[in-house]
């Protein structure tokens, strides 16, 4: 019931709205009443060639609800479904807004095909709660108590047995629904969420299973996965025609049992015989009302288990957090690390590290892979959290910051450039959003990206493609510089920006970032000890600690590791 509650609370701001659509519903089926009553009422009195003047009444009333019937279910259909659209953008909107502040640390053990399938699937999912869950009991409720009064008007006993008939449909049934969907309802939402990011994982790493000739048994795995997912389809749609069959044997019955007694009343004179199939007809439409219900609460586990998917996520504690009263945004980029130390899961990635990064001053953070310098980067992002040692921003500690505030202050150019699909203006202007065309285009002739750009068919207007997929590794390294230079934040920082690059390409790229940076603080982490020359001071790091700190030649004329390395990667 908490599940159900939560996801009502998404309806607070429309309860006018869900109203007026349950009343609409109850209008479209009480004129589909009305139009079957009518109906048979102006044949069975016209069959007794009565005066015209006796049936216009009936004849305007066929009129009348055959016309009000479409434009009532027009106007339902038309208000649920704005409401439908509405409700689910706010929770969408909610969604991202409590995943925000997870990622990246709260969400680096999510599998980002079962992300996708929770912010996708499982919210279009709840469009079955909203719709076909929601609506149809309010508007049942409305319909048994209209139609009881309407049939207890001709004799009570018949309000009586269709309001019994109604309720061992719409409740009966349900119930039964209910018992029989909960677990497949839940298999077959958890096992949708499998299937779909096993074929995410597949699409994206095709490339490395065709390499490493795992092509096949992947494809086997989601055989296998589809298959079971076929049979838990299957099972469902078996208990579905099971509550179909009784859903049209109640039916029937109920109407048997009302045409006995109104038979029965006939011919005692309880009732005139032109009524009889008006009783019946208007019976049988009556049961519109309920025979959604049990199809309803087949969706229901489903689109539970849909919401708790999210709500897994949305109640996951944030590993960074926010200050109640944060300071004002730094005026400085000056950084300083004291006694810095961090480590998760029973593992130490850093111990001790201590340098200051002057504001205007150029430093690099050198040294083999896994050696703790990315990890770093992002303590200086407010991606992860840190409890030992502090980090200084303009003399205060980092976390007396708001994180949007500290990443204002920064200009990250990493080695995975992510490009989204849309056009290369658009990718350009999440740095900001209100640049001009005149200044993007500034900013890309900077990094040596324009006359690259016009060469392509729409220019800047031009897509880009999942990943930017169009584009190659230094192509995308220039856009990420761009980005860098339009954002024109004062820290630069550079996490192996020329990784994966051609020798030819990184040379050009370095030169570019020299020319880029020149009025900046920089901190420049990469593993490649190319161009490191002007640095005014070079970290080398090991196994997560500072080993040797100096100029270039300082290091070299020491003969640690970092001339190791030196020597590994020029000769």
């Amino acid at each position: 019931m908490k599940t159900i509650f939560r996801l009502l609370s998404f309806m607070k701001p429309f309860w006018p709205q869900v109203l007026l659509s349950a009343i609409l519903g109850a209008l479209t089926i009480g004129a589909s009443i009305s139009l079957m009553s009518t109906s048979a009422y102006l044949i069975s009195v016209a069959a007794l060639h009565p005066s015209i003047a006796a049936i216009d009444v009936a004849i305007v009333g066929v009129r009348f609800f055959g016309i009000s019937r479409g434009v009532f279910r027009y106007l339902e259909r038309l208000v649920s479904h704005s409401l439908t659209f509405k409700v689910l953008s706010r929770l969408r909107v909610w969604f991202y807004q409590s995943i925000e502040p997870l990622a990246p640390a709260g969400l680096v053990s999510s599998r980002s095909g079962d992300l996708l399938n929770r912010i996708i699937s499982d919210v279009e999912t709840l469009d079955n709660f909203y719709v076909r869950v929601l609506a149809p009991p309010l508007v049942a409720v409305i319909v048994i108590l209209a139609v009881a009064i309407f049939m207890g008007s001709f004799a009570p006993i018949l309000g009586f047995v269709l309001t019994i008939f109604l309720i061992l449909i719409g409740v009966g049934l349900t119930v039964l629904s209910l018992v029989l969907n909960r677990e497949p309802g839940k298999i077959l939402t958890e096992e949708r969420a499998k299937l779909r990011a096993d074929l995410v994982d597949l699409i994206q790493g095709l490339p490395d299973l065709i390499v490493f000739g795992q092509m096949n048994q992947w494809v086997e795995r989601i055989k296998l996965r589809s298959k079971f997912f076929g049979s838990i389809q299957t099972q469902m749609a078996r208990r579905n025609g099971i509550q179909s069959g009784l859903n049209s044997l109640l039916m029937g019955l109920g109407i048997w049992f009302l045409l006995i007694i109104s038979i029965l009343l006939v011919a005692q004179g309880m009732i005139l015989g032109i009524y009889l199939a008006v009783i019946l007809l208007g019976s049988m439409a009556s049961f519109e009302a309920v025979q959604n219900l049990p199809q309803a609460a087949q969706l229901l586990e489903s689109n539970l288990q849909s919401a708790r998917r999210l709500f897994e996520i949305s109640d996951s504690q944030p590993l960074v957090r926010d200050p109640a009263a944060p300071l004002a945004r730094p005026l400085t980029a000056g950084l300083s690390v004291n006694d810095l130390s961090f480590g998760y899961e029973n593992s130490i990635l850093l111990k001790n590290i201590n340098f200051d990064l002057p504001v205007g001053s150029k430093t690099a953070i050198v040294g083999p892979s896994g050696a703790g310098k990315t990890t770093l980067v992002n303590l200086f992002m407010r991606f992860w959290e840190f409890s030992e040692g502090s980090i200084l921003l303009d003399g205060q500690d980092i976390r007396r910051y708001n994180s949007v505030d500290v990443r204002r202050m920064i200009n990250l150019v990493n080695q995975a450039t992510y490009l989204f699909n849309t056009s290369l203006s658009e990718n350009l202007r999440m740095a900001r959003p209100n640049a001009t065309q005149e200044e993007i285009e500034a900013a890309c002739r900077k990094a040596e990206l324009h006359d690259f750009i016009t060469t392509l068919p729409k220019g800047y207007e031009t897509i880009v493609g999942e990943r930017g997929v169009q584009f190659s590794g230094g192509e995308r390294q220039r856009v990420s510089i761009a980005r860098a230079i339009l954002k024109d934040a004062p820290l630069l920082i550079l996490d192996e920006p020329t990784a994966n690059l051609d020798p030819a390409t990184e040379y050009r790229l370095i030169q570019t970032i020299k020319q880029v940076a020149q009025e900046k603080s920089v901190l420049w982490i990469t593993h490649r000890l190319i161009g490191l020359e002007d640095m005014d001071q070079i970290l080398v790091m090991d196994r997560g600690q500072i080993v040797e700190r100096g100029t270039h030649h300082e290091l070299i004329r020491q003969s640690g590791l970092y001339k190791k390395l030196f020597d590994l990667q020029v000769f």
